[in-house]
């Protein structure tokens, strides 16, 4: 099974589309390994998936196989996990378009705002005994409040201070003060008691596909490796947040969601909605900063030109406005050209001290981290296609030799033997 998937995720022919946390080869599965997935056609295409080495800003509960083995029972519009090899994976290809592509910044509407809220009420309804085991010191169902401080001390330990020997510096040009998560949390009210659900967690308009149908369309939920168990406003505020709702939109999107979980009868979800909410918009907008920051820092080229730094000025300076509006609404952060000169110093020291090897500099699909943490593929840009891929070399582990007690004589004999 590795052998002939891994030999179609090297292949020529499809399309590659990079997102901030996989890459994904999406071609067809081809006739021997069809037949060993139990496939009736080899032209059912399919999205051969790599990981990718990027800036994480939230903890991973589970390996996505695992929870797609859940959903996929209990929801007909989420792409089931083919194979998992553990480095990468094969899932079932999801047709249609993006709503990022469908609607780029403009309004999602009406009808899709409450098929959307209809998607976090299915959620709820998966069983919390169904969903994979969970750490044994994972906060309560219904304790809220150590949900929310346990986002945030990962925020503090896992992506602030474990990035500071890297990005200390610039941190501190940028004047971003320390502990400021644990500043926000101290500034807000307790949180209600809300029952956990399943959290997707990052549902946003570029993992949201939108498939024609004879009676309309249907909106499927992809990129399920971020998902968690805990309090359901979480996921409803990272939605509004990363979709770019307008006030109007984000207000309907709210009023939708409230409305699917009491259908639904999850209406114990809904409790403290209205105080809540703003809590866990607030920290969606603090922690952020630091991926942020380093994303725009490391999506500087090589040797940026003034336009690529003022554009991670503006990416940097907006990452910051969004947080200094919760945490100190009275002052404004450093100016653009403040940033400019952050971001110019901190790429040039850290050119010095970790130069790129020449080979490194011309690997297809992305470029080397600095860090020494792999691939960042144009730095956690968003999503975009290229299409064919012509080499092997590109993000993420090459897969291993066929396993077996007995040596491969040669690719076609197994070709031969498997049809």
């Amino acid at each position: 099974m590795r052998f002939f998937a891994g030999r179609r995720r090297l292949s020529a022919d499809g399309e590659v589309v990079v997102g901030h946390h996989n890459s994904n080869h999406i071609l067809p599965l081809g006739r021997p390994l069809a037949y060993l997935l139990g496939m009736d056609s080899g032209q059912m295409r399919a999205n051969f998936r790599v990981p990718l080495e990027t800036v994480e800003a939230v903890p991973r509960l589970w390996r996505e196989s695992e929870v797609l083995r859940v959903v996929s029972e209990r929801m007909d519009d989420v792409p089931r996990c083919l194979w998992d090899f553990g480095d990468w994976s094969v899932h079932a290809y999801v047709a249609g378009r993006s709503l990022s592509e469908e609607t780029g910044r403009e309004p999602v509407g009406e009808e899709r705002i409450t098929r959307l809220a209809r998607f976090f009420a299915r959620l709820a309804d998966v069983p919390a005994d169904a969903l994979p085991p969970r750490p044994s010191d994972w906060p309560d169902s219904g304790d809220s409040q150590a949900f929310l401080h346990r986002l945030a001390a990962y925020t503090e330990h896992q992506v602030h201070r474990r990035n500071r020997p890297r990005f200390g510096a610039l941190f501190k040009a940028l004047e971003i003060p320390s502990g400021m998560v644990d500043d926000f949390l101290r500034s807000r009210p307790e949180l209600t008691r809300r029952p956990f659900t399943l959290l997707h967690t990052d549902v946003h308009r570029s993992n949201v596909i939108v498939t024609p149908t004879e009676d309309g369309e249907r909106l499927s939920v992809l990129d399920w490796e971020l998902c968690l168990y805990g309090d359901p406003l979480h996921d409803l505020a990272t939605h509004v947040v990363r979709m770019g709702y307008s006030d109007t939109e984000r207000k309907l999107a709210t009023e939708r969601w409230a409305e699917a979980m009491e259908r639904a009868g999850h209406t114990a979800l809904t409790a403290g909605l209205d105080r809540d909410l703003d809590t866990y918009l607030g920290f969606e907008y603090v922690q952020s900063v630091f991926p942020d920051v380093m994303r725009a820092a490391l999506a500087l080229p090589d040797e940026p030109d003034t336009e690529d730094v003022v554009t991670a000025a503006h990416q940097v300076r907006r990452a910051l406005h969004r947080a200094w509006e919760w945490l100190t609404p009275e002052s404004d952060p450093v100016d653009e050209a403040t940033a400019v000169r952050a971001l110019r110093e901190w790429h040039a020291m850290d050119s010095a001290a970790r130069p790129v090897p020449e080979e490194d500099r011309k690997r297809p699909g992305g470029r080397r981290s600095r860090g020494g943490n792999g691939w960042c593929p144009g730095a956690d840009q968003p999503r975009g296609v290229r299409r064919g891929l012509s080499t092997g070399r590109g993000p993420g582990p090459r897969p291993g030799p066929p396993t077996g007690t007995e040596p491969l004589e040669s690719l076609e004999s197994l070709e031969r033997h498997v049809c």
